[in-house]
């Protein structure tokens, strides 16, 4: 567990002055408790609230498979925490964040978060990437009743089938990328399409997303072919695809997405067919590992790190730079940001937004902050620097502005910009009473 309090820039925790603070209350509250004033009053206990940090929750994937992507969503946590403190706080108080490495482990990460809830009593999550972790702890959140803003995890029944009141997920989701890329793909790059994608829970449902999507404007997806997510040798199954049809769809991320399009490459494939798949495929974490060899796929993302128009705003810049640095500090070849820091970073923001529009001071206020958060609008800036969302009350689930994009020469070129407005999809939630 990692305890940080108000970090430097390299995530080294400042001194923490809220002790000092608590103390000081502690003083006063004597002596308006015993003169009668306002002890045990509502007044009192935000006074309480005011003299303590928020104690924020952290789970990542810091070791095992998703660890390179576990800790690019870790820095984006951090610099949010970070400039919310220097600038005094969300309502006068700090942020303390709590870190927890569930090891890329559904049961792990569970534990863990079991014991944020009980032992570290946080008041609100923000974080987890891996979308089987995400499930299998979105339940422990609602028995205790305690928000958890989703990081990355982008398995589409997180905010359908499996919705539940205490979970948000402030960024996109594969049904929404669906329909902003489907139009393209069909309409650009070819009718028909076998998709590879990776066979657990977010690569099937964004195959699924995809697949209904391409039937809708008028394609056809003639095949598909699931590998199971860590296979370090993908050409057993690559070799097997074979026929007439124009481009191939990958879903995969990470390490995986590097070998896959790699041995897909060597194999000819990509010649073949037209390249095509969800943005995580090619990650700008990925681009050295991929080199020549992924130029020419189509990909569609929330977030690029470039600074074309619409990207080219002052706001963007200041995000960009900041995390090259924190990422160079991590990884000495100097990765580009990517949407895993984009997404936690905003997450943070988006939960600083609910607490100060609900007055939240601590887990009685939770209903308080989920009203907050429902419908929440977000206004690109210094907070959300990649664009304005919304937070949709039916599902908890956000809609952003999409990119298509090309990889040439090793960067990306902007194709299309798909406003929030054109990526909606009906919600498919109920929440439990």
């Amino acid at each position: 567990m990692t305890n940080i309090g108000d970090t430097t820039s390299a995530g080294v925790a400042r001194p923490e002055p809220t002790r000092r603070r608590l103390v000081g209350w502690g003083a006063a509250g004597a002596s308006l408790a015993f003169g009668g004033a306002i002890f045990g009053s509502p007044l009192w206990r935000v006074a309480i609230a005011q003299a303590k940090p928020y104690k924020i929750g952290s789970v990542h994937s810091l070791t095992g498979p998703g660890a390179p992507v576990g800790k690019t969503a870790l820095i984006g946590v951090q610099m949010a925490v970070d400039r919310i403190n220097n600038a005094g706080g969300i309502n006068g108080r700090k942020i303390e964040l709590v870190v927890e490495d569930d090891e890329t482990k559904p049961d792990v990460g569970r534990r863990k978060v079991e014991k944020l809830l009980v032992e570290d009593q946080i008041d609100a999550q923000v974080g987890g990437e891996i979308s089987s972790i995400c499930l299998a702890c979105m339940p422990v959140y609602d028995d205790h009743q305690v928000v958890n803003m989703i990081g990355v995890c982008l398995d589409t029944t997180i905010t359908t089938s499996k919705c539940n009141r205490y979970s948000f997920r402030p960024y996109d989701y594969a049904p929404a990328q669906a329909v902003a890329f489907a139009p393209y793909l069909v309409g650009k790059l070819g009718k028909k399409w076998h998709i590879i994608y990776a066979d657990y829970a977010w690569g099937q449902s964004t195959r699924d997303a995809y697949a209904e999507q391409i039937k809708k404007n008028g394609g056809d997806v003639v095949g598909g072919t699931g590998i199971p997510i860590g296979t370090a040798d993908m050409t057993p199954f690559l070799s097997k695809i074979s026929g007439e049809f124009d481009g191939l769809f990958g879903i995969f991320f990470g390490a995986d997405g590097v070998t896959l399009g790699n041995q897909a490459f060597d194999l000819g494939l990509t010649k073949k067919y037209k390249w095509a798949g969800d943005g995580a495929m090619c990650e700008s974490t990925n681009l050295p590992g991929l080199g020549h060899k992924i130029d020419g796929f189509t990909g569609i993302n929330r977030y690029v790190p470039v600074m074309d128009a619409p990207l080219d705003t002052p706001y963007h810049k200041a995000f960009f730079e900041e995390a090259v640095a924190r990422l160079k500090k991590m990884d000495p070849s100097g990765p580009l940001p990517d949407r895993y820091v984009q997404s936690n970073y905003e997450a943070v923001n988006a939960l600083k937004l609910g607490i100060e529009k609900s007055g939240f001071q601590g887990r009685d206020d939770t209903p308080k902050l989920i009203a907050a958060l429902e419908g929440l609008e977000m206004k690109e800036g210094p907070d959300f620097p990649q664009g304005d969302k919304t937070l949709r009350k039916e599902d908890h689930q956000a809609f952003v502005r999409e990119f298509i994009y090309e990889v040439k020469d090793g960067g990306y070129h902007i194709k299309d910009v798909v406003p929030k407005e054109k990526t909606i999809v009906p919600p498919a939630c109920t929440f439990s009473a």
